[in-house]
């Protein structure tokens, strides 16, 4: 069975563009939370990211992995793909 990956974005961000397209790229399915100018969204997103309020936040079977930076570290370390299986 596939993790659940859900992502917490805005529209034009750049940041969130890139980590879709990493997502994409690898045929993952997720959720994402679009929170274009909604405070009481990205509060919630805040209290799931162990505090962190840029966006993109990415979440994979709830476990909090950061932003696109973060995504990527992981990809070429070797380790999101098992993450993504699990």
């Amino acid at each position: 069975m596939a993790a659940r990956v859900e992502i917490y974005t805005w529209r034009f961000c750049p940041f969130c563009i890139r980590a879709k397209a990493l997502l994409d790229k690898k045929s993952v399915a997720y959720t994402e939370y679009p929170i274009d100018g909604d405070n009481e969204a990205r509060d919630a997103m805040s209290a799931r990211a162990e505090g962190r309020r840029s966006v993109p936040q990415i979440f994979i079977d709830d476990r909090p992995i950061g932003g696109c930076d973060d995504l990527y570290a992981l990809e070429r370390q070797g380790q999101l793909d098992a993450l993504l299986a699990a």
